[in-house]
């Protein structure tokens, strides 16, 4: 018969494993970026350009010639560390997503990054000017903080239901030292909020909420899709950033820069 010491100890290592086991499954797994934290010595300064792609060579398929014609949003940029994201592929929109990928409005944007920034989870928020063209180019400059290496970034399309370019989580350090320049071919995304298909379609709220998902030349699989060109492995890229740090660190920032452009440089072609 076994002792009430005996008894006890094996309840209590039951009811430490259970708490143990509720614990991991309330905390949820901290999502791995990019291997280990920043440990740079101090900050770095950045160029980043934004340059749209969007031609009628290059996505002849409905492509918006007015009313209004092809052209770029305003640019929203911010650093963070692992405990924020701006927007994320396969999860739901945010209502800050949601209002700036179908309307351009960035007030919830804005509203979540400066509560996070509270948190100490947001390092600073920029943003450039829109581009009134498909092809074009804006540029801001960047101050990273180590404990803040990670910068996320969107731009609406215009026109379109709730699509966007952007880039989540980049991070711009490993390990103790600022990366040199990095530059990323952008795609489009669907925010999973606006049923539209063409880049001009009507207000169509998708209910219940779709995740966000990239947007491909056989996805949506529907041949009044504006971006649907069966012929194509990929889409050619719509958009792109470069990153290049500045070998000064300024005392004063340029919070914002625009610049568009000129009309003889010549597209890719591609067929679909």
């Amino acid at each position: 018969m076994m002792s009430s010491e005996h008894l006890t100890c094996g309840w209590l290592q039951q009811l430490l494993v259970v708490l143990l086991k509720l614990c991991l499954t309330f905390a949820g797994p901290l999502r791995p970026l990019n291997g280990t934290e920043c440990t740079a010595k101090g900050p770095a300064s950045y160029i980043l350009v934004f340059t749209g792609h969007w031609s009628p060579q290059a996505f002849p398929k409905q492509y918006p010639l007015f009313r209004p014609p092809a052209q770029w949003s305003k640019l929203i940029a911010v650093s963070h560390n692992r405990h924020f994201r701006l927007w994320e592929e396969g999860a739901p929109a945010s209502a800050g997503v949601q209002n700036f990928s179908e309307l351009g409005v960035t007030v919830e944007l804005m509203k979540a990054a400066k509560e996070a920034r509270k948190r100490r989870a947001v390092g600073a928020m920029y943003r450039t000017a829109g581009i009134p063209n498909g092809i074009g180019h804006s540029s801001t400059e960047l101050l990273m903080q180590p404990r803040c290496s990670l910068l996320s970034l969107m731009v609406k399309m215009i026109p379109s239901p709730d699509w966007f370019v952007g880039a989540d989580s980049l991070n711009l350090c490993e390990g103790s030292r600022w990366k040199q320049e990095v530059t990323i071919d952008l795609q489009p995304y669907d925010a999973g909020t606006d049923s539209g298909f063409t880049f001009s379609s009507p207000n169509f709220p998708t209910s219940p909420a779709e995740n966000i998902t990239k947007i491909t030349s056989q996805m949506p699989n529907h041949p009044a899709n504006s971006f649907y060109y069966p012929r194509l492995k990929e889409l050619p890229p719509i958009a792109s950033i470069k990153i290049t740090r500045q070998s000064r660190s300024p005392d004063r920032q340029t919070p914002m820069s625009n610049h568009i452009l000129p009309n003889s440089i010549s597209p890719q072609r591609f067929s679909g």
